[in-house]
């Protein structure tokens, strides 16, 4: 009887699939050429034909946003794939997300590719494939619980201060700050030449350029990208980032950590949010005054668009109760008027106790008030103090800046004095490419200093004149006769430049308040400066820093 000759089982195709996290695996857990090592010697030794590799050098096995993992599924459902295995270290590298993971196993399954782990191996038999998904479960688990550990001592950094990485915002490097055992802590410091472009946005959010007043959003991206100032990568501005440097807490200071979900960017609530401590490039008031600003162009906003409105204290007129604003409401065929409490008149006495007062009994209180406290010269040079020293402060240390600028202009010129005098001198030879190469490198730093150094200066002019006790005298009799129009009625504008809310307490007491950046601004329109001018802002900060006097009865 002849004998069968037995064919060989085809020889199987593989495709490695390489996987670390983070650069710190890459150097401290497997590393991508152990991984393809031990791989390699699986393969050899199973009799594998291995057929190609995917790397993914840096991506996570929480989601399938990976190029290499994406590649290696393409070509795995192709028909006919080119590999019937897929080998990876562990069932880790592949995913730690059971779902996902059990999904796309499953795909490839279909197509005749299947999924070794050359440290689990298991059976294609129902308790193999069990195995398979509880050993996926809990890499998930895993991963998650890494995960929450992580995210809760990156948390503790940066509540001490210190950054986590990233880039960091424009404005600001980081710096090496402390070193705990093998780690070295960063922290953030102030750029200069960065730094003084953020400045600038705010100078001109505020103030504005010129004749101009405050510009938005709009006009400063074209301001700068006029004037050749770009971004730190070299580009021209755009809406979204100066917007962005205009709302961002980070340059007064405070720093949010942890306000979105990674994934999705979905707004964390408040209440998970960590500030970390930063040096500050705006000063708090600055950086509340405008956004002041840009809150009451923005129509969207509550009390954005009130210059329709006939009500004097419409939109900063609050119920002392509930922190809610006061509405309109009239009686007797609108032969009376009334500020109540707009949470009452909406949904009724369960949601506040609520207020009613007579509209031109407030008016006029508020207006005696800021006629006879607030625009008193003596009160205004103690409310202003403050705000007089840091802006001192402030352009004493623009013009340390300036000189600083100035001294590195100088070295720049020196060193390219010194070379011009090698030229001549015939120690250096004027087509050395390097030699041409380090004089514009020279050239460059140069100008850019200078530059810097103009544009700091031109800031520092930019601020206006010097409040002395006649100008604010002067302020306060201006003021005064701009609140009241010929026909005795009050004007709305004016009121709202110095003072931005009104808190009724009681049928009898008023609480008003308002932002001394805003008060500054209005002071230095009275006096002409030709930077500034008179917003209407329609949210609360504090010249009424204290529990003083101007708690009045309304009559």
């Amino acid at each position: 009887m002849a004998r069968q000759q037995l064919s060989k089982p085809p020889k199987s195709h593989a495709a490695l699939y390489l996987r670390v996290s983070t650069a710190r695996q890459a150097d401290s857990d497997l590393s991508i050429p152990d991984q393809r090592r031990q791989l390699s010697a699986y393969a050899a030794s199973k009799g594998f034909s291995v057929v190609t590799e995917f790397v993914e050098p840096g991506n996570t096995a929480t989601d399938d946003k990976r190029p290499g993992f994406q590649a290696m599924i393409e070509a795995g459902l192709t028909k006919p794939p080119a590999f019937d295995t897929i080998l990876v270290h562990s069932f880790s590298r592949f995913f730690r997300d059971q779902f996902l993971f059990e999904f796309y196993t499953r795909k490839l399954a279909r197509n005749g590719v299947r999924l070794v782990s050359i440290t689990q191996e298991l059976g294609d038999d129902p308790m193999g494939l069990m195995m398979r998904q509880m050993m996926a479960l809990f890499d998930e688990y895993q991963s998650r619980e890494n995960a929450k550990h992580t995210l809760r001592a990156m948390k503790e950094n940066a509540r001490q201060g210190f950054w986590n990485g990233s880039r960091p915002p424009i404005g600001y490097r980081v710096v090496d700050a402390e070193q705990r055992g093998v780690k070295v802590k960063r922290k953030l410091e102030i750029e200069p030449e960065s730094a003084d472009v953020i400045r600038l946005m705010f100078d001109l959010a505020l103030t504005g350029h010129g004749a101009s007043g405050p510009m938005g959003v709009k006009g400063i991206v074209n301001f700068l990208n006029e004037r050749q100032i770009r971004t730190r990568d070299g580009g021209r501005w755009g809406i979204s980032a100066v917007y962005s440097a205009l709302t961002r807490p980070t340059y007064m200071g405070e720093h949010r950590f942890n306000t979105r979900v990674y994934k999705t960017g979905e707004l964390k609530d408040e209440a998970e949010h960590v500030v970390m401590e930063v040096p500050a490039i705006i000063d708090r008031e600055k950086f509340e005054a405008v956004g002041l600003l840009m809150n009451s162009r923005n129509p969207k906003a509550p009390g954005g668009n009130l210059n329709a409105s006939p009500i004097l204290l419409a939109g900063i007129c609050h119920c002392g109760i509930c922190g809610g604003t006061m509405t309109l409401r009239t009686g007797k065929n609108n032969a009376y008027r009334y500020y109540t409490c707009a949470s009452r008149a909406r949904t009724g006495p369960t949601s506040c106790g609520g207020l009613t007062v007579r509209m031109d009994i407030v008016d006029a209180a508020v207006v005696h008030y800021l006629e006879t406290r607030l625009l008193d010269p003596r009160y205004l040079t103690e409310l202003m103090t403050s705000v007089i020293d840091r802006r001192q402060a402030w352009i004493d240390q623009r013009h340390k800046h300036v000189a600083d600028l100035r001294k590195r202009a100088t070295e720049a010129q020196a060193r390219l004095n010194r070379l011009y005098d090698a030229i001549e001198a015939g120690a250096a030879d004027a087509s050395d490419p390097d030699l041409k190469g380090r004089i514009t490198e020279l050239k460059a730093l140069r100008d850019g200093v200078n530059g810097d150094a103009d544009r700091a200066e031109r800031a520092i002019n930019r601020l206006g004149p010097i409040v002395t006790p006649e100008l604010l005298a002067q302020f306060a009799e201006a003021t005064k006769r701009a609140l009241r129009n010929e026909d005795g009625s009050f004007r709305r504008d004016t009121l709202r430049a110095i003072a931005q809310r009104v808190e009724i307490k009681s049928k009898v007491e008023a609480e008003v308040s308002g932002c001394r950046v805003e008060l500054f601004r209005s002071l230095a329109a009275a006096n002409g400066s030709r930077d500034a001018a008179v917003a209407v802002p329609s949210r609360v900060p504090e010249w009424r820093a204290l529990l003083d006097s101007n708690q009045r009865p309304l009559a």
